[in-house]
């Protein structure tokens, strides 16, 4: 196998890494924030926020993301009245089901930091005459996002691998480019290339986390 023909392999491969790494930013980008706000309506005091909330991370959180991006490619376009202002691009559609299923977990990620918390704090803030905001900022969310790293990181691998999904609805990723040279070169060999990718990524990734988790821990 000469290097000629890796080479011819690998540059759809980096082609397809762009779409995989645009997916994964889109929705991390996007999903983190939201997965927040999600928290916010767990614990929410207003019973119909919360009942709202937990319905939508139940539904998320327990229905196949495969079947998700289906729902909103196919799915919503078919919806009477409404169907044709929800059709999205293939592009589209993927950050769209990514994002909402994504938010789910993230936000039960935050939820669980939330009650590491030890109430201590809340009240020692208002003695200094904090107000909730300044709580939030200053006291609560630095020390949730320290508890929730770790599990944040692992669902930020997660959510890379799981981008190879979308190549059900034909949006040109890094599988999308492996599969179509294995079924024109009939090797293997494209999905090793492809498996070696995501482990640069991955790594990537990883260490920008590492360095975050040691960053907080100070």
């Amino acid at each position: 196998m000469s290097w000629d023909y890796i080479v011819t392999l690998f540059v759809p491969l980096i082609q397809g890494a762009g779409m995989t790494l645009a997916v994964f930013a889109v929705t991390f980008i996007l999903s983190l924030p939201l997965g927040f706000c999600v928290t916010l309506q767990l614990n929410s005091r207003h019973s119909f926020t919360h009942w709202f909330a937990e319905t939508y991370v139940y539904i998320l959180r327990g229905t196949p993301l495969l079947l998700q991006i289906l729902f909103v490619y196919f799915g919503l376009p078919l919806i009477p009245g409404i169907g044709p202002y929800l059709t999205f691009s293939r592009f589209t559609a993927a950050c769209v089901a990514f994002v909402l299923n994504y938010a789910a977990y993230f936000g039960e990620i935050f939820r669980g930091g939330l009650l590491a918390i030890d109430p201590g704090q809340y009240e020692a803030s208002k003695v200094l005459g904090l107000t909730r905001f300044e709580t939030m900022t200053k006291v609560v969310i630095p020390q949730m996002i320290r508890v929730c790293l770790p599990s944040i990181s692992n669902e930020t691998i997660t959510l890379l691998k799981d981008t190879a999904l979308v190549t059900v609805i034909g949006v040109a990723e890094i599988l999308h480019y492996a599969k179509t040279e294995v079924n024109r070169d009939g090797t293997p060999f494209p999905f090793v290339l492809a498996a070696i990718l995501y482990l640069i990524i991955n790594f990537v990734i990883t260490f920008i986390f590492k360095k975050l988790e040691k960053k907080y821990e100070q």
